[in-house]
């Protein structure tokens, strides 16, 4: 009876190691995952780049509107495009880029992607901005008035930080969703970390390893960058006990 659960542990062992061998050390397969990671890695950088600035813009918008009553015909339109964004899947609206509005040119796929997931981090970026504006008391757009100050000069010098600090955590957040967002990049062919493993389990025919790989560089991925946020609240906190 022992003797025979010491073979299976061994063939169990044997097996897997071939297996490891076979996805990841012969033809240097492992090379599809590293070179994965860092296209998914540079695709999530710069669309939470673009997110957040143009997320920033249609928040300042649509604040001033909710405020002021100014900005009336852009409000219109951040709210259409906050609608419409929010409202579909981004793996559709990476298809309706590439094969749709840019059919019928020959253009890079990171910037597709980056173009495409940038643009659905915004709306999501916009009303978590808007919201840490509108948290902001109305006093202190009474005091910069009293210093002199006009609507924009409050915004930029007195109100954005303010919300900027109260919404960071949130905004950290977002970094971690959109990095797992772009596990379907590789709709449009993109070697991005999730097609590196498919590109392996292809070749292989064994899904198996390829796949608890892919998962488990996103949770550790993921695990860290939760690691940072929480960190960041808890310094936050400590700043304003202070």
């Amino acid at each position: 009876m022992f003797n025979n659960i010491l073979s299976a542990i061994s063939a169990f062992f044997t097996d897997f190691g071939d297996s490891f061998y076979e996805n990841f050390i012969a033809e240097d397969r492992w090379q599809y995952l590293v070179s994965g990671l860092g296209n998914t890695l540079v695709i999530t950088v710069l669309s939470v780049t673009i997110g957040i600035i143009l997320g920033f813009l249609i928040a300042v918008v649509r604040a001033a509107y909710d405020k002021t009553g100014r900005f009336g015909f852009l409000n219109v339109i951040a709210k259409i495009y906050l609608t419409v964004i929010r409202g579909t899947p981004v793996v559709v609206q990476l298809l309706i880029i590439y094969f749709v509005i840019f059919a019928s040119v020959n253009i890079d796929k990171t910037f597709v992607a980056v173009l495409a997931f940038g643009l659905n981090s915004a709306a999501y970026v916009a009303e978590i901005v808007r919201s840490g504006i509108m948290s902001i008391d109305n006093g202190q757009f009474e005091a910069g008035s009293s210093l002199g100050f006009s609507y924009s000069q409050t915004m930029i010098s007195i109100i954005i930080p303010q919300a900027f600090k109260n919404v960071l955590p949130a905004l950290a957040n977002e970094f971690i969703v959109l990095l797992k967002e772009t596990s379907v990049a590789g709709y449009i062919a993109i070697n991005d970390l999730t097609k590196g493993g498919d590109t392996i389990r292809s070749q292989t025919y064994e899904p198996l390893l390829p796949l608890l790989a892919v998962a488990a560089i996103y949770l550790v991925l993921v695990m860290l960058l939760s690691h940072f946020v929480t960190k960041l609240e808890r310094r936050l906190s400590k700043n304003d006990r202070r």
